[in-house]
């Protein structure tokens, strides 16, 4: 993805110098008592500005999670480097500090890419050095944008600059970008997938430094492509797929602006999709620039019948809009890490299901079992929180829809509303503080089967965020809100009948 600047918002909206969100009707307690904003249980860059997440990699027990910073975000200074955290659950990280800095060459600042363990010192740094492919543009033009070399010999902490040349550069077109890069040991090679426009490129190379174009998927309609991902994976059923992913922008087209994938074959050199169309991991409209990443044991082992995956909890529309900024001092947020896997539906096509990473469980610090509830039209419940999980199951006979009320107002105007109604699952941040200013993007839908007459909803809700996981996990809704830190409240609701919210359980979390 490309380089961040400190653009101009539009005259006359509610933002600070700073760029920050000020809704023109603060409430007096919020304005008085000045709480933080900062995530509860998500990662957060500890200051400044991160966007786009790398692939983190398994070195030495723990995962390394690479991510796009800027340390002079806040002073209006443009670009990216690479800065480390560490982890080994994928819920309580590290801070490492910069590994791939930028402005050291000529070349300026470092954008997205991948990071690659190589076992077999193919490029010659030496056996298990950390290998970075990443792109950057010395001079910032669309058709200037190639790919760089970088390696580490102490564990993928620091980064070199393998010379200052690329190691594939621009041949010509617009938009050449976010190289991720997988090892092939049946052809003894690695594969890189680039993001170029419309179209995902696959290229082999030997070494990591020499690479040559063996073929192209092309998929139009969804805006331009971007950090693509290739992996392979394996369902229940025993039957393997290949996925292909790329972060995209469907609006113009009533679809996602999030990760679409294909399953379907790949021989070693070209991708051939099972289904024209994608489908979307997520459908609200805040999980970019998303990376999957390998699931592996305490051992090391690699489990094929998972991958993880993380996002960035923004959008390019609004990215600087965030009552982060001011008094916290930074811009950026990621989802909850979670598990995919991949499954078989009714139709015998396979899909991508998402979950919130098992560890999480680890971090409960507080339990609130509120059993089953009958509601018929709005229920407040007794319950105060900021950040949050609320899981039930949610049944009936006859009604138009039913859900909950999150980060509720103390006089019940403000809220976040998720849930069902008619043929569709929703998330509904009209009601809150929203960062989408043209006001268009508020509500996200995914498909549902009202026949069934129930519905499993797990939403995690933090200070600035929501995610909802639906059912299987099959449709995630992934937004960013910023409620007043004094709507705490929750409430369930139903429309035109009433249902049963059974199971009802709230979790709270110390990270």
């Amino acid at each position: 993805m490309g380089r961040i600047t400190r653009r101009a918002l539009l005259a006359g909206s509610a933002v600070s110098a700073a760029g920050a969100l000020l809704p023109a009707a603060v409430p007096a307690a919020a304005r008085t008592a000045r709480a933080s904003y900062r995530a509860g249980y998500h990662f957060t860059v500890p200051e400044q500005w991160k966007n786009d997440p790398q692939r983190p990699v398994w070195i030495d027990g723990s995962y390394h999670y690479y991510y796009l910073h800027n340390a002079d975000y806040l002073a209006g200074e443009i670009g990216t480097a690479w800065r480390l955290a560490t982890s080994t659950d994928l819920v309580s990280f590290t801070d490492r500090g910069i590994a791939v800095p930028k402005d050291t060459t000529s070349n300026g600042d470092v954008w997205s890419g991948s990071a690659v363990v190589d076992t077999h010192d193919t490029a010659g740094f030496g056996v298990g050095a950390v290998v970075v492919l990443a792109t950057m543009s010395p001079h910032d033009g669309p058709a200037d944008q190639a790919q760089y070399l970088y390696y580490s010999t102490d564990g993928g902490r620091t980064f070199t600059p393998h010379g200052t040349g690329p190691v594939l550069p621009n041949p010509g077109v617009r938009d050449f970008r976010d190289p991720k890069v997988i090892r092939d040991e049946e052809h003894h090679r690695w594969v890189m997938t680039l993001a170029e426009n419309d179209k995902v490129g696959f290229y082999h190379s030997a070494d990591l430094k020499s690479w040559t174009y063996v073929s192209g998927f092309v998929k139009g309609g969804i805006g331009v492509l971007e950090c693509p991902d290739l992996f392979r994976v394996r369902a229940g059923d025993g039957t393997v797929k290949w996925v292909l992913g790329v972060s995209a922008n469907g609006k113009g087209a009533g679809l996602p602006n999030t990760y679409a994938y294909w399953t379907g074959s790949f021989d070693g050199s070209a991708f051939t999709a099972d289904a024209t169309d994608p489908q979307w991991l997520d459908y609200g409209w805040d999980w970019y620039g998303a990376v999957t990443f390998d699931k592996h044991g305490t051992d090391g082992t690699l489990d094929e019948s998972g991958r993880y995956a993380i996002g960035w909890l923004n959008n390019w529309d609004y990215a600087h809009i965030t009552p982060t900024i001011d008094g916290d001092g930074f811009n950026g947020t990621d989802s909850i890490v979670r598990e995919i896997t991949l499954k078989r539906g009714s139709d015998g096509t396979y899909f991508l299901a998402s979950r919130p990473v098992t560890a999480l469980d680890r971090y409960v610090s507080r339990t609130v079992t509120l059993g089953d509830l009958e509601v018929e039209g709005t229920r407040l419940l007794d319950y105060r929180g900021t950040a949050y999980e609320l899981i039930c199951e949610i049944t009936w006979d006859q009604l138009t829809g039913a859900g909950v009320q999150l980060r509720r107002s103390p006089d019940g105007v403000r809220h976040i509303d998720a849930g069902v109604h008619r043929d569709y699952a929703y998330l509904n941040r009209r009601p809150t503080v929203s960062p989408d200013m043209t006001g268009r993007w508020q509500e996200s839908h995914s498909p549902f089967d009202p026949a069934r007459r129930a519905v499993r909803l797990r939403i995690l809700v933090d200070r600035t965020s929501v995610e909802m996981f639906v059912d299987d996990g099959r449709y995630v809704h992934s937004s960013a809100a910023f409620p007043y830190l004094v709507d705490t409240g929750l409430a369930l609701f139903t429309v035109d009948g009433k249902a049963v919210f059974r199971n009802t359980v709230i979790r709270e979390f110390k990270v």
